[in-house]
């Protein structure tokens, strides 16, 4: 979310976000970057597609399949109908919903699979979540923005 500020600062928009210790507050009249919704997310991954993935895995999407160790560059793969990259595979996405708010609202979500998920795993409608704190080699953050 601090990213998502810093981005938004460099290109003269607005910060989405603020800070008050742990408490996070999205300014959602702001024009900056941000984390997606998970809705936004899954229709933007989807991009018009009822299918779990938008085309064949080996052509869209870095998987457990592909024998790497890390993130792979973006663009290397096809893009889905909307010409975004990546959306699943490669590396999982933050979202800024919270997985489970009856139990906690520290565990954020984020989607689309990650270069060394099992195919299983890497779909559109497949969700993650950890710590807002936490750090993992396969999740990556793709930003978001509202339109004015």
């Amino acid at each position: 979310m601090r990213l998502c500020n810093a981005a938004s600062e460099w290109e003269g928009l607005d910060p989405v976000y603020t800070f008050e210790g742990e408490e996070v507050t999205w300014h959602r009249d702001a024009d900056g970057f941000r984390l997606p919704t998970e809705a936004e997310w899954e229709f933007a991954c989807r991009a018009g597609s009822a299918a779990p993935q938008y085309g064949p895995l080996r052509d869209v999407a870095w998987t457990a399949l592909d024998g790497v160790r890390s993130p792979q560059e973006v663009g290397a793969k096809l893009p889905n109908l909307h010409g975004l990259f990546d959306t699943l595979g490669n590396v999982w996405e933050w979202c800024w919903d919270v997985w489970d708010p009856e139990q906690s609202d520290d565990v954020r979500v984020f989607r689309g699979g990650g270069f060394s998920d099992d195919a299983w795993a890497v779909r559109a409608d497949t969700r993650r979540g950890a710590s807002a704190r936490s750090t993992h080699a396969d999740v990556g953050i793709r930003f978001a923005r509202s339109s004015s």
